[in-house]
């Protein structure tokens, strides 16, 4: 296979994994940093160049976006789509899981159990909203934050009104949602590819802090998931459309809570917390898939000619 990874940044643990797990199973694979892709559309066709060269011949594609490039990372990975050639996560499926409201009411919708949230717009409506929610402490979430960024603890409800009117002063979008103390600064990361979790593990926030990311000094270690968890995380990930997910749970007494799904999640703490080579169970993910839509493509193209 022929496989582009797009990726601001080929050095990151995650997108030197994929580059290391591909080409040991014998793949080419190209880093291709988005903000440099661009694009003709026409209805003769997709095309698209990287630093003046034409890109084509791709069987797979492998989107590792950042939060501060969604929109123009998104359209990249569509015009991979429309030229043809296969991902595990589309770019709608990006779109969905990256905004946060929205993936929560498509999750609410398949009876999928996630922390109560309200959502609201007009300043005099705040005091019904927090009533809405109950009590505090609330969890002030900016709709599209990343890696605990954007995410605040009010313990009062003065504090949450606080928050809430500084957020909508700067003009941002957020959610407000329950606060779920049982989980104890803790919750569990599952990594599903395709049909399954190939791997868990639990991250618990450090002291004096409640956002058990990585990035913010949360410890991870392996878990074993029950059941129900594991049932949920799949849903969850069908849910938003993706193969390859990361979703965050919460074990709470009324059970798993969803608390998001991530579209481009970090390899680097599942695979030192499990000791499993996740990257290399991406590419052989992809590797039927690939297969199969290269078959559809030849049989498509004897048709047409015929």
């Amino acid at each position: 296979m022929k496989i582009a990874i797009l990726s601001r940044n080929s050095s990151l643990y995650s997108t030197s994994r994929l580059v290391e797990a591909g080409r040991s199973r014998g793949h080419r694979v190209r880093v291709l940093d988005p903000l440099r892709c661009y694009m003709r559309i026409a209805q003769t066709g997709f095309d698209m160049h990287y630093k003046g060269r034409v890109l084509s011949g791709f069987d797979a594609v492998i989107p590792r976006i950042g939060s501060s490039i969604t929109f123009y990372g998104t359209a990249v990975l569509r015009q991979f789509e429309m030229m043809g050639v296969r991902t595990p996560n589309s770019s709608d499926a990006v779109l969905r899981a990256r905004d946060k409201l929205r993936s929560l009411q498509m999750m609410a919708r398949e009876g999928i159990d996630l922390p109560r949230t309200v959502f609201g717009d007009y300043p005099d409506d705040t005091a019904d909203l927090l009533q809405m929610l109950g009590d505090p402490p609330h969890v002030i979430k900016l709709n599209e934050g990343a890696q605990g960024q954007g995410v605040l603890l009010a313990e009062k409800r003065a504090a949450s009104q606080g928050m809430i009117e500084a957020f909508r002063g700067l003009y941002a979008n957020f959610v407000v949602q329950e606060f779920i103390a049982e989980a104890g600064g803790g919750d569990l990361r599952c990594f599903v590819i395709g049909n399954r979790v190939a791997a868990a593990m639990h991250r618990q926030a450090p002291e004096g802090d409640f956002r058990a990311n990585l990035h913010r000094g949360g410890i991870a270690s392996p878990v074993q998931l029950t059941a129900q968890e594991t049932e949920v995380a799949l849903r969850a990930a069908a849910t938003m459309g993706l193969g390859i997910a990361g979703v965050d749970l919460l074990r709470s007494r009324r059970g798993p809570l969803v608390l998001e799904v991530n579209a481009s999640p970090g390899l680097e703490g599942i695979e030192k917390a499990s000791g499993m080579d996740i990257a290399g169970e991406i590419i052989r993910y992809l590797e039927p898939a690939a297969v199969a839509g290269k078959a559809i493509a030849k049989t498509g193209k004897r048709r047409a000619s015929a």
